[in-house]
């Protein structure tokens, strides 16, 4: 389970505060990419916090209003379709985070980021593999991260049903893949994700599910 001795382990040296960043929806065919920035109270840490991945929807959604509620601060980011299309996934990625982090109501000292490619924050930052599983921080991150995206996505499901984003979230299911093959691509989908742009050259969805 997450803890806090890494916040703990940067607060000897400044004094801080620290917050946890992470992102959701950064292998998915369809919808943005999201990021969330955690600052926690250490007296105040949410119980059950964890990577968002081992959770399940139901534990996530009844996380998601205990952290805003006891966080010292939270602040979420988006890149857009159009963003992941031109500069590619990662780099908007990175322009989440930042984006996180600068909508925190209280400005970072110090961000750990889930992961090991740090992207430039305004603030200084250092990476942690599995993180989301190792800082309370990062995991309230996570969660926060996911649960948005996730709303953002049962929201286009409704005006987008074929796809079956309600359940996939804009993923690469066998479900999705085929929808892409009958209905084509929508707005929402990332054209330079490769089953995307096969479709729109008129060839196969399920060739490969690899951005290019």
């Amino acid at each position: 389970m997450p803890h806090y001795i890494f916040e703990a382990r940067v607060l000897k040296t400044i004094p801080g505060p620290v917050a946890g960043v992470d992102e959701a929806g950064r292998g998915p065919l369809a919808g943005p990419v999201v990021a969330a920035a955690v600052i926690l109270d250490r007296k105040r840490i949410p119980k059950g916090l964890n990577d968002s991945k081992q959770l399940t929807a139901e534990t996530r959604a009844a996380l998601f209003p205990r952290i805003l509620e006891l966080a010292l601060a939270v602040g979420v980011g988006e890149a857009s379709v159009d963003e992941i299309d031109l500069i590619n996934i990662r780099q908007a990625t990175h322009l989440a985070m930042a984006r996180a982090v600068r909508a925190l109501n209280i400005a970072a000292a110090f961000a750990l980021v889930d992961g090991n490619d740090a992207p430039p924050l305004p603030c200084p930052c250092d990476t942690l593999v599995d993180g989301d599983a190792r800082s309370v921080s990062i995991a309230a991150a996570s969660i926060v991260a996911k649960v948005t995206r996730d709303r953002m996505m049962d929201a286009l499901h409704d005006a987008h049903p074929h796809y079956g984003w309600i359940t996939n979230k804009g993923y690469g299911t066998p479900e999705h893949l085929s929808a892409l093959g009958r209905h084509g691509a929508t707005l929402h989908h990332r054209r330079s994700f490769a089953p995307v742009h096969n479709i729109l050259c008129g060839g196969n969805p399920e060739d490969s599910n690899i951005s290019l």
